[in-house]
């Protein structure tokens, strides 16, 4: 570290050349950092000194990163974002802080919101933040220490890995969907409803066709229906009386209890694969969100 001083007029210096490159203006990044035009102008003409290369392209009322500029840039650009999300995660456990979780949309509305008086009661110091995403991110990449995420722990090998819920999936409906209906009793008795189908873009999910293959009916006798991309809104619509939809027995167990859906049939579909509390293995886990890990593992069905 003794080298970067020297090559360096300070590590300010860095913060200014990050906002001038990413606004493309001297002007906006004074604005943004609360400092002169000038003040800009100089700091970046001291760093371009000491490199040694010329940053930016000046031109007619704004500037350009030049070739070089534009490399130096992205690797500030990184090395500065982690040093301010390791930054915020010390700030975070020095005063309390926030934990954030992330987690798919469905999991968030169906596990997570249900629990959430619950949480507050047993954990009233924690900010809890939900992530909820279309993909599987990268936890130390976003600054996130917690994820639950359905697989096997092979799967991710960079993280730990606890298991929350296994896969169980069973037919659902909605009460009034029954109105004026036959309840079908068994999985051959399904293939006269209309089906609600979860299309997922982008984890693996069981299909009814799986579900229906457990029980040794051919896959081809399936019926098409509805398909939906997101399973929020597979639930809302069975929720409306549109149909039947697999019901993942972590996320609906409780709306069955209540009531709101309607369990058919005897099957379940077992896949052996769990759903898993998840953290990265080379980021040590703050108090506040070992605590979380801790609560989400000790909900009742986990």
């Amino acid at each position: 570290m003794e080298n970067l001083r020297r090559l360096l007029p300070s590590i300010n210096s860095l913060v200014v050349f990050e906002a001038a490159g990413r606004l493309s203006s001297f002007t906006a990044a004074a604005r943004e950092l609360r400092m002169t035009q000038a003040a800009v102008s100089y700091a970046i003409a001291r760093l371009e000194d000491h490199l040694g290369a010329a940053l930016f392209r000046r031109e007619h009322r704004r500037v350009r990163l030049s070739e070089a500029g534009e490399r130096f840039h992205a690797d500030v650009t990184i090395g500065l974002s982690h040093i301010q999300r390791s930054a915020q995660n010390l700030r975070a456990v020095a005063t309390g802080g926030h934990v954030t979780l992330a987690c798919s949309t469905a999991f968030a509305a169906w596990w997570m919101v249900p629990r959430m008086a619950r949480f507050r009661a047993d954990l009233p110091h924690i900010d809890l933040r939900i992530q909820s995403a279309d993909r599987d991110l990268d936890l130390v990449g976003e600054g996130i220490p917690l994820a639950v995420r359905g697989g096997n722990p092979g799967d991710w090998p960079q993280y730990q890995a606890e298991p929350l819920a296994p896969e169980e999936i069973y037919p659902v409906c909605a009460a009034s969907y029954l109105a004026g209906r036959t309840r079908p009793e068994t999985a051959a008795d399904l293939l006269s409803h209309p089906l609600i189908h979860l299309e997922e873009p982008h984890r693996s999910a069981a299909t009814w066709r799986d579900w229906f293959a457990a029980v040794g009916i051919d896959g081809r006798r399936v019926p098409k229906g509805l398909q939906i991309n997101d399973y929020v809104l597979v639930i809302q619509s069975v929720m409306a009386g549109q149909g039947v939809a697999l019901g993942w027995r972590h996320l609906v167990d409780g709306l069955v209890d209540s009531g709101v859906l309607v369990r058919l049939t005897d099957h379940v579909l077992a896949t052996g694969m769990q759903f898993h509390v998840i953290w990265p293995r080379e980021v040590a886990l703050s108090r506040p969100a070992q605590e979380v890990r801790d609560w989400l593992l000790a909900q009742p069905g986990a």
